[in-house]
């Protein structure tokens, strides 16, 4: 069977003031498209109803498509949810001059915001897309009613370990890592080890039909990879983000899953929010899915605790 982009990429396997301080020529969006500062069409959708919640997916480099269809639209009875594909991702564009850096991309998240006319948001961070969801509470505090992280990673090297020792496990063999260099080098090799197993579907769900209701919506269209490209051939998101999660003082809901051996069952551990609240839900990767209803029971209660 073939495995979720998500998967085979990540973790191979993510204010007054300010407004002042946002470029002021990014576009509205015009039917599903959303016009960057920059010039980069960002696909858009908006849909629901209550506070506006942006939501931001992993990978990276996949795309907000299998979230929506794949059971995070329920919350949209409480929450005008925002489904945007990131620069290089999915069925949005790529910058002409290849600008991924971080700022970059969480400015995209605020000019989404400001466009929306909504001085704070909810922002919910999946797998990868934690890293920039996080990055941008710390950017824009101010902007940001509550961050909600759904198993998500902030140090992709841990949870590429964690990955590394599952698939040891499942497939009962040994992959030492010799140094923090050759991570990637030894995942890839469980990797090609462990598909050809065919046990690959293990590393997001216990249950292989789930998996492969994934990938059929990750394979409905033809999608822009642009982004993975870029963010896996340097350092910049490999950095451990879990340091700074001691200054970032908004509410934030942390969501993990028993089984993810995605990001790694206990990668929550080294979060240290200030003013953070964990639930740990019986499940894989994406509990949004096989948990539909305690996950849509704990988000829109942590949203209700907020108004």
């Amino acid at each position: 069977m073939k495995i979720p982009f998500l998967s085979i990429l990540l973790l191979f396997f993510v204010q007054s003031s300010i407004i002042s301080q946002t470029k002021t020529n990014a576009k509205p969006k015009t039917d599903n498209t959303f016009l960057t500062s920059d010039g980069v069409p960002l696909f858009l959708k908006v849909s629901g109803k209550g506070e506006v919640c942006i939501f931001v997916h992993g990978g990276p480099g996949a795309w907000s498509k299998s979230f929506e269809e794949f059971g995070g639209n329920v919350l949209e009875d409480k929450l005008k949810m925002c489904y945007y594909d990131q620069r290089g991702c999915g069925r949005s564009g790529s910058p002409v001059n290849n600008n991924y850096s971080m700022d970059r991309m969480i400015d995209d998240i605020e000019e989404i915001r400001a466009s929306l006319k909504t001085s704070k948001v909810f922002v919910i961070g999946h797998s990868f897309g934690g890293i920039l969801a996080t990055k941008y509470a710390e950017k824009y505090p101010q902007h940001v009613k509550g961050l909600i992280l759904l198993n998500s990673t902030l140090d992709i090297n841990d949870s590429l370990l964690n990955q590394i020792a599952f698939m040891g496990k499942t497939l009962g063999e040994d992959f030492p890592i010799k140094s923090k260099e050759s991570i990637l080098n030894t995942f890839f090799e469980a990797k090609t080890k462990i598909k050809k197993a065919d046990l690959d579907y293990k590393i997001l769900s216990d249950n292989r039909a789930n998996v492969e209701k994934l990938d059929s919506i990750d394979s409905s269209e033809k999608r822009n990879s642009s982004f993975a490209q870029h963010a896996l051939s340097g350092p910049l998101y490999f950095s451990d983000f879990t340091k700074e999660t001691a200054t970032i003082k908004v509410p934030t809901l942390i969501i993990s899953g028993t089984k993810d051996n995605n990001i790694g069952p206990e990668h929550y551990k080294l979060f240290k929010f200030p003013n953070q609240k964990v639930k740990i839900i019986d499940g894989g990767h994406i509990l949004y899915y096989e948990q539909n209803k305690e996950f849509k029971d704990t988000v829109e209660g942590f949203v209700l605790a907020r108004k």
